[in-house]
């Protein structure tokens, strides 16, 4: 429990930066938390201070535009979807009860436990059999009313698929989905958010990964106001992998956010991140923040993460953040890199010496830039529609030199 203000009338309390009293009821050395694994954990909205933005988790945030999912009540009724049936995966809304909700993780800040307080059913899909298979589910009815949701992706030990949340329309959503695999499951889960101009969604996606199994999980952001998703991945057991990878393209006034976080807690696991972005326009905004833990327990890993950032105007910011904790030097490697900056010029003289002019020769440097993470989805039909989507960004775009 906080010291009141009465006693310690100089420290913050609990509900302000997450502090933890000693057990013997000193605050006089504590210092908040610094390290991503010791932030405080709940499913209880109540449990989490209202968020100012000075917060580490929220500190590049506009939380103003927020606060109706991080404070508010949220609907967390089920919702329509579309999907096309697909063998081996099984769809159906469960109670909060079902043992399976909380298995991949629980949130560490308030948005994320708002969802979780609110809602009232889960969504599971459950994916079994050892023949690959795509599934999609579509969301696009949301509505512009703050709602919660939760997604729980099941794969059975052995399975293997590409699941597909495609988010599309109108949106005011906080959301939680966990994503666990069975050992020796090899599963692709693929976040597109297309949303309407004025959306707003901020996700947590929490993954546990089993003996020998691999997840690929890779985030879209192109279309809403503000998308804040962000993945945190246990490698739970020896022989875990995960292939994190990200592309986002922000436009004049829209902010999108990432911060990922893998926890390498057993040996011999492994990690890739590598998250893409581009920007264009007055007020255009990105955030990476890239934390990495390689446990006491982790001996033999193999991780290392990086942040591309391309700017194509004036007036844009990108924040990029790779943080590295590392508790035992029994590793095989770990690394970090994160880097912004403008054209190459060396590219574009290439392009240009060849008879294309210079708006061309810039552009096609961008789908260069961001092909390598649409190439890593593995559906040559979503691959194509997303490689159209960034051409539509790119019409008439005016590009910086």
């Amino acid at each position: 429990m906080a010291a009141s203000a009465t006693t310690v009338p100089s420290v913050p309390t609990f509900e302000q930066h997450g502090l933890k009293k000693h057990s013997d009821g000193d605050w006089a050395n504590k210092a908040p938390v610094q390290t991503r694994s010791a932030r405080p954990k709940s499913t209880d909205v109540a449990d989490f201070a209202p968020v100012t933005g000075r917060e580490v988790e929220w500190r590049y945030s506009p939380v103003a535009k927020l606060t109706d999912l991080t404070a508010g009540e949220l609907d967390g009724s089920v919702y329509e979807y579309s999907a096309t049936p697909v063998d081996g995966i099984a769809v159906a809304w469960v109670s909060r009860d079902d043992a399976r909700i909380g298995s991949a993780g629980i949130p560490e800040e308030r948005a994320s436990a708002n969802a979780w307080t609110s809602f009232e059913q889960a969504l599971v899909i459950s994916v079994t059999g050892e023949e690959a298979k795509t599934f999609t589910l579509n969301r696009g009815a949301l509505g512009s009313s703050p709602r919660a949701a939760h997604t729980v992706i099941e794969a059975a030990p052995f399975s293997r698929a590409l699941v597909v949340l495609q988010n599309t329309g109108e949106a005011r959503l906080a959301e939680n989905v966990e994503i666990v695999l069975g050992e020796g499951a090899q599963l692709s889960v693929v976040s597109v958010q297309e949303w309407a101009d004025d959306a707003i969604h901020t996700a947590t996606h929490f993954s546990r990964v089993g003996r020998d199994a691999k997840l690929k999980h890779i985030v879209v952001s192109l279309g809403g106001s503000i998308v804040r998703v962000n993945p945190t991945t246990l490698l739970a057991e020896q022989g875990a992998d995960v292939e994190a990878f990200g592309l986002y393209f922000s436009d004049a006034g829209q902010h999108l956010e990432q911060q990922v976080y893998v926890n390498h807690d057993a040996p011999n696991t492994r990690s890739r991140v590598t998250y893409k972005g581009a920007l264009q326009g007055q007020g255009a905004r990105s955030v990476w923040i890239g934390d990495v833990l390689i446990g006491n327990k982790a001996t033999g890993t193999d991780s290392y993460e990086q942040n591309r950032n391309l700017v194509l105007t004036d007036g844009t910011r990108a924040d990029s953040v790779p943080n590295l904790e590392i508790e035992t030097g029994d590793i095989a490697g770990a690394g970090h890199a994160s880097a912004t900056g403008r054209f190459d010029d060396e590219q574009l003289f290439y392009l240009m010496s060849r008879g294309i002019t210079e708006d061309e020769a810039r552009r096609l440097v961008v789908r260069g830039f961001l092909t390598e993470i649409v190439q890593q989805i593995g559906d040559a039909e979503l691959e194509t529609r997303l490689q159209e989507s960034l051409e539509t960004e790119l019409v008439g775009t005016v590009l910086a030199s």
